[in-house]
């Protein structure tokens, strides 16, 4: 069998637990250990990677991806041997790396689940075997426990030394190369009778040193309770002279511990290292040692110790087990591929570790300093909708508080509720799609709850020293106080959350370039499209704008004919944006849009009056759907790209000199997958136009040796006048790479437009290349990209697992919501089917439990079916048929018991 084959994992249970033999000779693989406390691990095959709380809170030394392999740096535990042997339950010792793919080398199998990782190691030579498990605990804050269990599986008796040994960073990620030897002096380093305790006496910053606060420690223990005999608290003592972290000489020459409980140690590297007594394991014995490592502000990390025994182990481990497992049973499917549903389990996880890491601090995430980035958070929220219903209300509506006057906004989320940052790298930057999200993501919580008064919601603004859409500096602004939008009068200015989508979208409907499309301003969905500040324009997006304005005014006339609320109150000042209510501007004038835009972003600079004007509902829909089908139209009409090859798209982008982006250049032809993306998703293109679009993403951006479709074509130069993106090799991240986030909303808007087969086809891809491991060298689930060579790159933290979610269980299971009722409109292919010619979803919806079981009956195909009867428990319910879609009114599903599951059963015709 070939190496490929021998490292690939497979599920082993309907639990979702695989296994991998041999995970060792995978480079790049990494596993979260996360809880909702906010403990955020990694840990790779080999047990490197580090455990951190935040930025400024690392336990574990900070790792980045290349660090799994060429660092020495991580959660060991060693074995000296009665004959003079050394083994590391890990791996990392030279001899153990220099043993390679020899017989002398230790045969190395992985099992994880959700979540929890578990590693086993053997050596015959020295008959040994290992266990080791990590998880972060749910019961417990900021914590990982670690359990290592040592069995003889020689034929001989032997006699163990074991020694624990993790080294503890205890501080910022920032000190890695910046002051990292004087941020060591910091360090006071205690010991106890189970453990080291590190405390730094300060917080090292440069711009302003605070007292710390925080506490870091590890702890450990032997199977019979009893702690350490000595330790090495002192980096430089246990690595010893001309040492190192994979032969330590405290190892190597078995020495003696350097101290015993209740001293202590200042201006050093701390060690996470202590010895425990020499144990004798007869052929067939086990012993076993448990390891508690925390962080801690303010408190006694001694009460870790309670959970130094085998029962409080497994009490935690089957708490943590069990508490993952009900959250994911909120969304699960159950189709004629048992890999799929069980890989699909694990893309449902990936939103919940978002929502916990962010886009930081995982191996491959090594950027940013926390927080959730503003587009992020709003697509998670549509998972979260599915999967986490109670609370989502809240969550949005503390968003909306990171809204500026200018349609601007906050980019970072911090963890508390109304808790705002402008960008995490303190650089003032517009990104021109931020303001579409927000309306998908409230559109969606309005459909699944018919909770159309969220819309009439009260909320305030967020306000910082950036004004004019990040051109201008309010000097005046004082950034102690609170970020808060004030009237004149000082007083918080607060705007129904409709206000706030208006300013939203209707500041960028006006803020256009010479083209007359939305400018790109710092960028779009594509960070990388940074370098066309000035000119640069985003058709892409300008069509995903024109959607939801649309979209806005369908609903405002559905409330005001089904909830007879006739006006709404909007600020003075936001009025002016709603320009058909005192005097139609030309819409294909770009001065006149600038010059309306000027004046309100003045009008809003600074303080505002305060006064409210009360607007007809169908007035605001009329202007917002004459402003919506004139961007549709505009986008339809002069952004179509006919190709010299006889092929025909739609043109994404102009760069910063004010010329369209793609089409055939001297370069060969370029062509974007977004720029076709939101053209269809939103309507722009006809159905003429929806064939030709395909058939060209199928001509030029198309790679099965990668999962899909690229994300661009290869531009062969490097368009300095667009972004960054595009001095990355092509087919590497935002350039050319095939973008799963990007992919996944193809299939979507395909899906959405009638297009299931082909839609079909892209999910069919990118599920194919994640399982082809030796390709995609990953564990399951979805990454943000597969690079040039078809390999998985930034796992975990990524919305397309959201996206993924989403076009799963609302287009190919067709389950999803409209005004409050439930709609059922399967598009499932006939595979999908098990042997009993049955498929089902299980999710919530109206704050039911509901599982939807498709049945095929005779002549359905299981291919985009109708549906001919719903039924519960035998007795058929009412539906009444709208588009070719079931509708379910949202009474009869309220009516159901809140406590149970509810098999809806939907024949097929």
């Amino acid at each position: 069998m070939s190496e490929e084959i021998q490292t690939s994992w497979k599920f082993v249970d309907g639990d979702g637990r695989f296994l991998m033999r041999h995970p060792e000779h995978t480079s790049y693989l990494y596993f979260p250990l996360a809880s909702e406390g906010g403990m955020k691990s990694s840990i790779s095959p080999e047990l490197r990677g580090d455990a951190k709380v935040d930025q400024n809170t690392f336990l574990l030394v900070p790792a980045s991806v290349e660090d799994l392999h060429n660092s020495s740096f991580g959660r060991n535990f060693w074995v000296f041997t009665d004959k003079g042997a050394v083994w590391s339950v890990s791996g990392c010792s030279a001899l153990q790396r220099a043993a390679g793919n020899s017989a002398e080398a230790d045969e190395v199998s992985l099992q994880a689940g959700f979540l929890w990782h578990t590693v086993t190691r053997r050596n015959k030579r020295l008959g040994l075997k290992a266990d080791v498990t990590n998880f972060t605990p749910v019961g417990y804050k900021h914590t990982e426990f670690m359990r290592v269990v040592i069995t003889n599986v020689g034929e001989q008796t032997q006699t163990l030394t074991p020694t624990a040994a993790v080294p503890l960073f205890c501080r910022s990620a920032d000190s890695v190369r910046d002051h990292r030897h004087v941020t060591s002096l910091l360090h006071r380093i205690r010991t106890t009778s189970r453990g080291i305790i590190v405390h730094p006496t300060l917080s090292f910053d440069e711009r302003g040193h605070r007292r710390n606060r925080v506490s870091y420690a590890i702890f450990g223990a032997a199977a019979d309770g009893s702690g350490p005999i000595g330790y090495f608290p002192v980096m430089h003592d246990y690595v010893g002279e001309g040492g190192s972290l994979d032969w330590p000489r405290a190892i190597t020459a078995n020495l003696p511990p350097q101290a015993g409980p209740g001293e202590q140690f200042q201006g050093y590297e701390a060690m996470g290292a202590m010895r425990f007594a020499p144990i004798i394991l007869a052929p067939g014995e086990s012993t076993e040692y448990l390891l508690v490592m925390g962080v801690e502000e303010c408190a006694s990390l001694e009460r870790l110790e309670s959970y130094l025994t085998s029962e409080a182990f497994g009490k935690e481990l089957s708490s943590t087990q069990q508490y993952w497992e009900s959250r994911l049973s909120r969304l699960h499917i159950n189709t004629g591929n048992r890999d799929f549903d069980l890989w699909f389990k694990w893309v449902t996880l990936q939103p919940m570790l978002r929502r916990i890491y962010g886009c930081s601090f995982l191996p491959y995430h090594d950027y940013g300093r926390g927080g959730r980035g503003w587009r992020d958070l709003w697509q998670d929220c549509l998972s979260l909708l599915i999967m986490e219903p109670d609370g989502v209300r809240q969550l949005i509506h503390n968003n909306f508080a990171g809204v500026r006057l200018d349609g601007s906004n906050a980019t970072i989320i911090g963890d508390g509720p109304g808790e705002f940052i402008a960008d995490r790298n303190h650089i003032a930057r517009v990104w021109m799609d931020h303001g579409a999200w927000p309306w998908l993501t409230t559109k969606q919580y309005i459909d699944y709850t018919g909770d159309c008064g969220f819309l009439f919601e009260q909320q305030t603004y967020f306000r910082d020293s950036h004004t004019r859409r990040c051109r201008g500096i309010d000097t005046q602004w004082n950034p102690q106080s609170d970020t808060l939008q004030l009237t004149r009068d000082g007083e918080p200015y607060q705007g129904t959350v409709l206000e706030h989508l208006l300013v939203q979208h209707l500041t960028a409907f006006f803020n256009v370039g010479e083209n007359n499309n939305i400018l790109l301003e710092g960028a779009d969905w594509n960070d990388g499209l940074d370098m066309a500040t000035n000119r640069g324009e985003s058709v892409a997006f300008t069509s995903l704008y024109g959607h939801n304005l649309v979209e806005m005014s369908e609903v405002l006339e559905e409330i005001h004919g089904s909830q007879q609320m006739h006006s709404t109150m909007l600020g003075d000042e936001c009025v002016a944006l709603l320009d058909t209510l005192g005097g139609k501007i030309d819409y294909d004038s770009v001065d006149a849009k600038k010059e309306l835009l000027d004046r309100y972003i003045e009008s809003t600079a600074f303080a505002i009056g305060g006064g409210k004007r009360e607007v007809p509902l169908l007035a605001i829909a009329e202007d917002l759907r004459r402003k919506g089908l004139w961007i549709l139209e505009h986008v339809r009409n002069h952004e179509w790209i006919q190709g010299s090859e006889g092929y025909a798209w739609f043109n994404g982008y102009y760069d910063d000199d004010g010329k369209p982006f793609e089409g055939d250049t001297p370069s060969g032809v370029r062509m974007t997958l977004a720029g076709q993306v939101f053209a269809i998703m939103s309507g722009a293109a006809t159905s003429e136009q929806l064939g030709e679009i395909v058939r060209s993403v199928n001509r030029y951006l198309w790679d099965e040796s990668v999962g899909g479709c690229r994300l661009n074509t290869d531009f062969g130069d490097i368009p300095s006048n667009m972004g960054r993106c595009y001095g990355f090799a092509y087919g590497h991240k935002e350039n050319g790479a095939m973008f799963c986030h990007m992919a996944v909303m193809y299939a979507y808007a395909l899906f959405s437009r009638g297009l299931h087969c082909e839609g079909r086809r892209v999910l069919d891809a990118i599920y194919g290349q994640c399982m082809d491991f030796p390709t995609s060298r990953m564990y399951p689930g979805i990454p943000e990209y597969f690079d040039a060579r078809g390999r998985g790159m930034y796992p975990y933290l990524t919305g397309s697992a959201s996206w993924f979610l989403l076009v799963m269980l609302t287009q190919v299971f067709g389950v999803r919501g409209s005004m409050g009722d439930l709609v059922v409109a399967p598009r499932i292919s006939a595979k999908d089917f098990n042997e009993n010619g049955e498929a089902s979803i299980e999710t919530y919806f109206a704050e039911r439990r509901i599982r939807v079981r498709y049945c095929k009956t005779n002549g359905s195909s299981g291919d985009a079916c109708s549906v001919r009867r719903i039924t519960r428990s035998g007795s058929e319910i009412p539906w009444r048929e709208r588009s070719g879609a079931a509708y379910v009114p949202r009474d009869v599903i309220t009516a159901f018991a809140p406590q149970d599951v509810h098999e809806l059963c939907v024949e097929l015709a």
